[in-house]
This record gives structure tokens, C-alpha cells and sequence, in this order.
């Protein structure tokens, strides 16, 4: 468990990815939305992407976890280390 402003996040994918020291320093409260935050490290440098759940009134076709696949495909660079980290109420 991980906590970033004030909220709680655990990793369900890629957890040799995440490097908490790094993003608790990029982590803005723009994110704190999201019901998942995606990661991906592009040239040196990690990119973050809020996606919600299905169910959230919220939610769009280009930030729903259902397409979390295809944007991974789509927008990240072929290869590159990624993470997700899900938010809890814990």
C-alpha cells in the first residue's frame, strides 16, 4: 500500500516498475480522481494516465479501464516498463 496526497494506491501490475520515491514527486492532485493511475516509462521518463471503472459516471471511452490494453498499444512506446496502481479505500 502507497500512499500519494493523502490517498491510497496499491499496485496490480508491473510492481517492479514502481518506483514510489519517483512519483510521490510527480503525483499531482489531478489524479486523485482517477480509480487507477498508469505509469509507463518513456525515454528516460515516466508519463502517469488516469483511467476510472467501468461503473464511474465519469467515465469515457478514452479513460476507461476496460481499454486499458488498447492504450497501452496506442499511446506507449513499444517495450516500455509501465505500472498500475489502483486506488483503496483502506
Amino acid at each position: 500500500m502507497y500512499n500519494l496526497l493523502d490517498a491510497n494506491y496499491k499496485v496490480i501490475k508491473g510492481k517492479g516498475n514502481f518506483n514510489y520515491e519517483e512519483i510521490k514527486n510527480i503525483f499531482t492532485d489531478y489524479f486523485l480522481e482517477f480509480d487507477y493511475v498508469l505509469g509507463d516509462y518513456s525515454y528516460g521518463k515516466v508519463r502517469l494516465k488516469g483511467f476510472y471503472d467501468n461503473n464511474n459516471k465519469k467515465v469515457t471511452e478514452i479513460n476507461n479501464i476496460k481499454y486499458l490494453d488498447n492504450y497501452i498499444k496506442e499511446y506507449c512506446a513499444p517495450g516500455s516498463r509501465i505500472f498500475l496502481l489502483k486506488k483503496t479505500k483502506e
